[in-house]
């Protein structure tokens, strides 16, 4: 163990200062790193890659930035590794959580807006939603819909994409 402790030492530069950290030092940690997210995202939920809600897209940026600091030596390596694992396990505790609670889902990924109704577009909806009239239609014509007339029913989704169900 003793002998193991010390080839991670002196490939990973455990007790280095990151300004000591040499270039095959840092290439290693990367790799390490890389390799360990992609267990950790599989362990996770596949949603959480797909159209991403604020508390997926929050989730993304945090393991980013601690994944960062792993590499370049700024906060101890498998440390910061445990905890963007314990992160991704939060969130898939929470995910679950949130699946069978209408209440917890809301108050962590938010809910939908609707914004067109039977043809009618609500404004107030569509001001609360900081979306102007240009954006709505950009978004509709991505829906291949170019009347408003002709929707049943659009909302702005919790991930920000505008869905859109034709009459």
């Amino acid at each position: 163990m003793d002998a193991l402790h010390t080839l991670a030492e002196t490939l990973l530069g455990l007790s280095e200062r990151p300004q000591q950290l040499n270039f095959l030092q840092v290439g290693l940690r990367a790799v390490i790193v890389y390799l360990a997210m992609i267990l950790f995202v599989r362990f996770g939920k596949k949603r959480f890659l797909a159209g991403a809600t604020a508390f997926d897209a929050v989730l993304v940026i945090i393991i980013g930035s601690i994944s960062a600091r792993a590499i370049t030596g700024n906060a101890p390596f498998f440390e910061t590794l445990l905890g963007a694992f314990i992160l991704i396990g939060m969130h898939w505790i929470i995910s679950l959580v949130s699946r069978d609670s209408p209440t917890i889902s809301a108050l962590v990924k938010g809910h939908s807006n609707l914004l067109v109704r039977n043809g009618q577009l609500d404004r107030n909806a569509l001001k609360k939603a900081h979306m102007s009239d240009g954006d709505l239609e950009e978004d509709l014509r991505q829906a291949g819909v170019d009347n408003i007339a002709g929707i049943k029913e659009a909302r702005l989704e919790r991930n920000g994409h505008v869905s859109v169900i034709p009459k």
